[in-house]
């Protein structure tokens, strides 16, 4: 069971996103901060299932394979529906897919010659602000607690913060790959 528990913990991120979705169906306070506590539980699970992982020594590919796919599943959603809501300005998530994609395609191409791509430092602050953007974006209403505050502003600051170490991870990622693909070009030519 062990074995397993960092797989179905990322499979758990997956299960999670139709309640989110349907909940951002119904713009109001309570299915927005309702949606926030699911998909909140559901970046935990991002964290976790990794560490999990290297803890127990458990690692397997197809959590390597499904965990960004989860991940991608997750926060392209949320911000499809934010887009809906116009809480979010849909030119920032044409920019965060089309990064996804083309990182996904490199990482394919990379693999099918052997590449020793690996997630950077830089793509894991991406994911992180990824995340913590789109919480407050779904609570998205101003609250009253001691002060005012006002969790659409908090979620945009933070979406733009995303958004260039989107970029920037996106950009290192092919600089990487350029790389090393050109000394393995230039191996092979000798």
């Amino acid at each position: 069971m062990k074995r397993h528990l960092p797989n179905f913990l990322t499979l758990g991120r997956l299960l999670l996103v139709p309640p989110i979705v349907v909940l951002l169906f119904f713009p109001g306070r309570f299915p927005s901060a309702l949606a926030a506590i699911l998909f909140f539980i559901a970046s935990l699970t991002d964290f976790f299932d990794g560490f999990i992982a290297r803890r127990l020594k458990v690692e397997s590919s197809f959590g390597r394979f499904l965990d960004p796919i989860a991940d991608k599943v997750l926060v392209t959603s949320a911000l499809i529906m934010l887009i809906a809501l116009d809480r979010v300005d849909a030119w920032i998530v044409m920019l965060i897919i089309s990064r996804e994609v083309a990182v996904s395609a490199l990482r394919a191409t990379s693999r099918s010659w052997d590449s020793t791509l690996k997630p950077s430092r830089i793509g894991k602050w991406k994911a992180f602000f990824q995340f913590a953007a789109v919480i407050p974006l779904m609570i998205h209403y101003d609250y009253h607690f001691i002060v005012d505050i006002d969790f659409n502003e908090i979620g945009t600051i933070l979406l733009y913060i995303a958004l260039a170490l989107t970029l920037w991870s996106g950009v290192d990622y092919f600089v990487k790959f350029y790389r090393e693909y050109s000394s393995k070009e230039s191996v092979s030519l000798d």
